[in-house]
C-alpha cells in the first residue's frame, strides 16, 4: 500500500507563492503517476496538475504558466510550486497517486488548505 502526506498549505496574499509537498511511502515502486487536485467550497474536485513516472506533465488551463509540478524520486516526493496566486486558487489541495497504469487516481492524501486573500 502507498501512503501520502501533504504539507505546505497556508494563507497568502494575491500574487504570492506557496510550495506544496507530497511525500509518498510504502510500495512507491508501484506508482505510475502522481497529481494534485483541488476542491473549493461548493465545487467539484478538479485535477490541477500531474506528473507521470516518465515525468510527462499535465496542467489545467487555469494554472498553466503559474504552477509547476515536479518530483524528487530519491525522496519519493512531488511538489507543486504555485506562483502568482489568485483568490480563485483558494481550495483544499489533495495529493493523489495512481497505482494502476490505466484508471483513476486511487490513493489520496488528507488534503491541505490553501487560502489566497484579495
Amino acid at each position: 500500500q502507498v501512503q501520502l502526506v501533504e504539507s505546505g498549505g497556508g494563507l497568502v496574499q494575491t500574487g504570492g507563492s506557496l510550495r506544496l509537498s507530497c511525500a509518498a511511502s510504502g510500495r512507491t515502486f508501484g506508482i505510475y503517476a502522481m497529481g494534485w487536485f483541488r476542491q473549493a467550497p461548493g465545487k467539484e474536485r478538479e485535477l490541477v496538475a500531474d506528473i507521470s513516472r516518465g515525468s510527462n506533465t499535465y496542467y489545467a488551463d487555469s494554472v498553466k504558466g503559474r504552477f509547476t509540478i515536479s518530483r524528487d524520486n530519491a525522496k519519493n516526493t512531488v511538489y507543486l510550486q504555485m506562483n502568482s496566486l489568485k483568490p480563485e486558487d483558494t481550495a483544499v489541495y489533495y495529493c493523489a497517486a495512481k497505482t494502476y497504469l490505466v484508471g483513476k487516481y486511487d490513493i489520496w492524501g488528507q488534503g491541505t488548505q490553501v487560502t489566497v486573500s484579495s
